[in-house]
């Protein structure tokens, strides 16, 4: 099997580290005075964020506001002539995918693609892009509620929402789904070369296999604040998202030792480093292993590559959300156009493409690996319903408690490689 390689090397993710600063327009400076939260313990608590919308956690879901002046749109609707506009991460669907649904409905998609998330929030902030759907992270969701530059979805449209997991369908950062469907998830955990490394669950603590220094130079994590601290958050002994100051300054100072002892590469590309060798042990996406095993050099096969994520859970899994703009010209077609992606058969091709895994129900281990996507070394690479329920989210913060993350990360990054 081949595999179109016409993803870029730049990270879907890549500078997330800027997209809870950035955040979008808000209502008043009050709003965004009133968004603070208590970083006097390790762990988090509920607070309001903008225009007084709480801060969501799993224990405390949001019922985000709806507003008369943007109602969903009527039932029973035609689908518009399009184009469709979805704005979107670098390639982040399968052109195949895009391909068909314009055959099928006879209409032409616009994908107008993004590399950053603050680059995307910014556009839409200031209103420099025209957009149906848009793919935002979930921290972002309540500022683009609050902000009122969204539409809530009518699910009479959405037929194939029985195919998707109920923890996403109705998700703790959107109790009922007003606002977003799930797209593609992801676990966060350690991906390394069995012909180089020893396994992770060797140690005592797995994620010090990135402190070892017989690696060094060929370690690597992802360029990404929130989850590189979470990880060291996490090896010391810490809450993954714990906002006490002296918790994260030490979670910086252990990433400031793994640089002395492995001289640890922050980014690029994972999975192009993790193939041609040039690491040999990365913190990584799931999905970005699932199509690592494309960039290999000929005469490798994937059976070199490993993945570890605890069977207990307790690391971070995670998804991305798709919204309506407030303003979207074909907003029928959109409905449509995330009801066709979540279609079996559908879902199953993108994510052979992707490599990140959609939340299907009734589609089990067998199926993906039978799909021919997965080598079985990479099973450990796949998403449960149950991985959410006993890992870890990356949570929304406060604009203080993110700013004092991007201190303790740039403390750190000042002194790595790149």
């Amino acid at each position: 099997m081949t595999h179109p390689k016409e993803r870029p090397s730049t990270s879907r993710r890549e500078f997330l580290r800027r997209a809870a600063a950035t955040g979008i327009a808000l209502p008043s400076m009050s709003a965004i005075l009133a968004a603070c939260r208590d970083s006097s313990t390790g762990g988090t608590s509920q607070t309001t964020g903008a225009a007084g919308i709480p801060l969501a956690t799993p224990d405390s879901p949001v019922e985000l506001p709806l507003y008369d002046d943007i109602p969903p749109i009527a039932d029973g609707l035609e689908p518009e002539a399009g184009p469709l506009k979805v704005y979107n991460w670098n390639l982040y669907i399968y052109p195949k995918v895009i391909k068909q649904f314009e055959e099928e409905y006879g209409v032409e998609v616009e994908f107008t693609q993004f590399t950053g998330m603050s680059e995307a929030m910014n556009k839409v902030q200031n209103g420099t892009i025209d957009f149906d759907l848009f793919f935002p992270t979930i921290e972002n969701v309540s500022k683009l509620v609050a902000a009122k530059l969204v539409q809530p979805w009518n699910r009479t449209y959405i037929t194939n929402l029985g195919n998707i997991w109920t923890y996403l369908s109705d998700p703790w950062y959107d109790k009922g789904g007003r606002y977003t469907l799930p797209y593609l998830t992801w676990k966060t955990g350690i991906g390394y070369r069995r012909d180089f490394v020893d396994d992770p669950s060797s140690y005592d603590m797995p994620y010090d296999i990135f402190w070892d220094p017989k690696y060094a130079g060929k370690v690597g994590v992802l360029d990404e604040y929130r989850e590189t601290m979470g990880m060291a958050l996490q090896r010391s002994g810490y809450d993954f998202n714990s906002t006490n100051p002296d918790e994260l300054a030490a979670a910086a100072d252990a990433l400031i030792a793994m640089t002395d002892a492995t001289d640890v590469i922050v980014g690029p590309a994972d999975y192009e480093y993790l193939a041609n060798g040039q690491s040999h042990v990365r913190y990584s996406w799931s999905g970005n292993m699932n199509y690592a095993q494309w960039y290999l050099p000929k005469g490798t096969t994937s059976e070199v590559f490993g993945y570890y994520y605890p069977p207990e859970g307790g690391w971070e899994v995670a998804n991305d959300t798709i919204v309506v703009s407030k303003d979207a010209e074909s907003p029928v077609l959109a409905h449509h156009f995330i009801d066709f992606l979540m279609r079996e058969d559908v879902a199953l091709t993108n994510f052979g493409y992707e490599g990140f895994q959609p939340p299907l129900v009734g589609v089990d281990r067998a199926t993906f690996l039978e799909a021919g996507y997965i080598p079985p070394n990479l099973e450990n690479t796949l998403v449960s319903e149950e991985d959410f329920q006993q890992g870890v989210p990356v949570l929304p913060l406060s604009p203080q408690d993110d700013t004092s993350f991007q201190d303790e990360w740039a403390r750190f990054k000042a002194g790595a490689s790149s």
